[in-house]
């Protein structure tokens, strides 16, 4: 383990002893070594099992292209030919046991959802919309059988006594249509869509529906009984093991889980409404700068969150009427479901047609192929051991070997490293047996998608403990694994990991928020930094005056309180590198060039700076924060932004009675109130040691450096005290004293 560790620590040295001055110091390693990673890849003859093991797969091989885009329904003939409905053309295709295919029924629909055979020879195929139930026979020649009133023929299903069961929508009726073509209303399922249908050993029917998607079961007389009420919206396949155990693919897309009528797009119209998560982050800023992918196990449940259910599930019902959900996904959702001899269960999905097994006790999932179609919509077993289906996306039928492919293919997704990356080492775990190979290669980007302008795939790595990547730098990577089996042995692929350098991103300070002047924070406890939080000066009176409400600094900075002369600034700073920060903080005096150091090599967004220490005046503060805790010297990098303009004024103002008069047998005082570096804020008086009580300017509003004041009082004649005090914008604050002698009135004239 020693020697593995040094060659792959040696490896990624050596590739990063070139690296140019761009780019950071600290790699990033991409793993891929669960099965939820592994899933996010493209397979070709692999197979991804439940502990996340990459190992060779069956073979698919290709039986039909069919002309249309979208493959229904399948059933096999007595003959051994498979018989395949189609949409868009409203076709069947008869393909025979070679793999020759030709159209066998044409009908006048659109769609063909589904066939069933017919007692005696020839099949049962339902057409929409406002489609017809036709019986075909051997040489293709049809008949209409049913034509009932409703838009949608969803399901077939023939009884012992050769009894058609016809589920159809858009109101939910299931028929029951006897063999000369007679067909009454067996039972009204109170849904928008009865979907899918079975016939158990003994006799009763089961019906899916959907808009509520539920499993019903129905006795001879049509009396029903909910067997599972889902969370999802359709129950959209039934299929019975030989002791009459129920699978159930219910899915949360939309009727049918495909379009009835030709779609606008490619896709069918089941895929899960996407969820948008909202981070929201408030802020008080002064100045602004510019899925499990592979499925889920036996026993879990769909969850029920705000996100509703899980794109689809498989469930098992027992005879006695218990059941479980032995699989459900978020992105894959269930189209149909097969059954093997050795209990095992095949999934059939969408929109990534992929393929699952189902095996073990409990129940593990195992991607076993993924089909090069969007949905996988039908799954047969033939008794050959052949497993037979169709696709949408395009329409194919394709088959699986139950044989193990010799050599299979697995490429990754597409690595973003965000910027331009210089590429390290990359090394695998895999179990090789003699005679075996794993082969890993990469490629490299700068687009999204691969395309020709990628480099070409590298020549395979040959150091599993760790190989230098040799592809170019780029902003995209992606690794390539081809396994190689024989006879008797396969390898198995457990993890890759690939390092790489980002380009080193300047760090951005976002906002500077200057705080009202005296507004420090302290700390909520004792630490042994200073008490105020972003200051380690010594404060002339620790008389702290608590002042309400919170902060408006950065995190945990504190109980806001007051303390006269300091200034507080919070900023806050991001770096895509996700780096560790430091600052250095400049101020300068509004007018000058020259920037002189504050504050430098602080870990913390907020310094508290001692006003008194510079004269009064305009000035303006800048933040630089800087990577080089997580960076050499040589690839560190800056970023700045400067606040806006601030006043610093540590000097009260002046005030200046200009007169005392009479005004009408009341005293009129007059004064102005003066501040050379800041705005009047406001004026009050006391009257004899009373409360203090406001005074308005002249003009009515304090908003410049001079402001005059009149002050008239009710007044008898002797001596009043009055002080007055004023405030300037900073909360400096000067009052002006003095005894008042109340002129007395004036002589009563002489009477006549």
């Amino acid at each position: 383990m020693k020697n593995r560790l040094s060659r792959a620590a040696l490896a990624l040295a050596a590739v990063c002893a070139g690296v140019s001055l761009a780019y950071a110091a600290n790699p990033t390693f991409w793993q891929v070594s669960n099965e939820a990673e592994f899933a996010r890849g493209d397979v070709e003859n692999l197979s991804i099992d439940g502990y996340g093991r990459l190992t060779l797969g069956p073979t698919t091989t290709s039986v039909y292209d069919a002309s249309a885009p979208f493959l229904w329904s399948m059933i096999s003939g007595p003959d051994g030919s498979t018989y395949v409905g189609s949409g868009n053309e409203g076709q069947i295709y008869r393909v025979d046991s070679s793999g020759k295919g030709s159209v066998f029924f044409d009908a006048e629909e659109l769609e063909v959802h589904a066939l069933a055979l017919a007692p005696g020879g020839g099949l049962y195929a339902a057409t929409s919309p406002d489609g017809k139930i036709y019986k075909i026979d051997a040489a293709g020649k049809s008949t209409v059988l049913f034509d009932p009133p409703d838009k949608y023929i969803w399901g077939l299903a023939v009884d012992k006594a050769g009894n058609v069961f016809a589920a159809t929508g858009d109101k939910g009726v299931v028929y029951k249509i006897t063999p000369d073509g007679k067909g009454s209303v067996f039972y009204q399922t109170k849904t928008t869509h009865a979907i899918s249908l079975a016939i158990e050993n003994d006799g009763h029917l089961l019906v899916g529906t959907e808009s509520p998607g539920r499993l019903f079961r129905l006795d001879a007389n049509g009396k029903p009984f909910v067997l599972l009420d889902s969370p999802y919206n359709e129950i959209h396949t039934l299929r019975l093991d030989p002791k009459g155990v129920i699978y159930a693919a219910a899915v949360s897309g939309a009727v049918g889980s495909m379009p009835s009528t030709p779609p606008s797009s490619a896709e069918p119209s089941s895929s899960p409404t996407p969820t948008v998560s909202v981070s929201t982050e408030i802020t008080a800023i002064a100045v602004v700068d510019s899925t499990p992918q592979g499925g889920t196990a036996a026993g879990s449940t769909p969850e029920r969150s705000n996100t509703g259910p899980s794109a689809g599930g498989v469930y098992r019902v027992t005879p006695d009427g218990v059941w479980d959900l032995i699989w459900s996904s978020r992105e894959d959702s269930p189209y149909d479901v097969a059954l093997e001899p050795d209990g095992s269960v095949l999934v059939g999905t969408g929109n990534k047609g992929k393929i699952y097994r189902l095996s073990g006790d409990p129940l593990q999932p195992t991607l076993l192929t993924r089909a090069t179609a969007q949905q996988v919509t039908a799954l047969m077993r033939d008794g050959q051991g052949r497993v037979t289906f169709t696709t949408s996306n395009p329409g194919k039928v394709l088959r699986l070997s139950p044989a193990r492919a010799d050599r299979g293919t697995y490429t990754s997704d597409v690595r973003d490293a965000q910027t331009i990356a210089t590429w390290g080492a990359i090394r695998w775990q895999a179990g090789v047996p003699q005679g075996t190979r794993v082969e890993i290669a990469t490629r490299s980007g700068n687009t999204r998608t691969p395309d020709e302008t990628w480099s070409d795939w590298t020549t395979p790595y040959t150091v599993q403990e760790g190989s230098p990547i040799s592809s170019p730098r780029a902003r995209y990577l992606q690794w390539r694994a081809v396994l190689t089996g024989n006879k008797g042995d396969a390898p198995v692929l457990t993890s890759v990991t690939a390092a790489y350098l980002p380009r080193n991103i300047r760090p951005d300070v976002v906002s500077i928020t200057i705080n009202p002047p005296g507004t420090v924070f302290q700390r909520p406890f004792p630490t042994g930094d200073p008490e105020i939080a972003g200051f380690d000066g010594d404060v002339p009176d620790r008389r702290n005056t608590p002042q309400p409400g919170g902060g408006t600094g950065g995190p945990n900075v504190g109980r806001r309180v007051y303390q006269k002369g300091l200034l507080t600034f919070t900023w806050r700073a991001q770096d895509e590198n996700r780096d560790e920060l430091i600052y250095d903080v400049f101020y300068r005096r509004e007018g000058e060039t020259t920037w002189k150091l504050l504050r430098r090599a602080l870990a913390d967004e907020i310094v508290v700076w001692d006003t008194s220490s510079v004269p009064n005046g305009r000035y303006v503060i800048r933040v630089v924060a800087s990577d080089a805790p997580s960076n050499s010297p040589s690839t560190s990098l800056t970023g700045a932004l400067e606040s806006t303009a601030f006043d610093i004024d540590n000097t009260p103002p002046v005030i200046t009675v200009t007169s005392v008069g009479r005004q009408g047998g009341r005293l009129a005082i007059t004064f102005d109130v003066r501040d050379e570096n800041s705005a009047v804020q406001k004026a009050e008086y006391s009257l004899d040691g009373d409360r203090w009580q406001t005074i308005y300017p002249k003009d009515g509003i304090a908003d410049s450096r001079l402001e005059q004041y009149e002050l008239v009082l009710d007044g008898e004649p002797g001596t009043r005290g009055v002080i007055i005090r004023a405030t300037d914008a900073l909360n400096n604050i000067a009052s002006a004293r003095g005894d008042v002698l109340t002129p007395p009135p004036a002589p009563a004239p002489p009477k006549r």
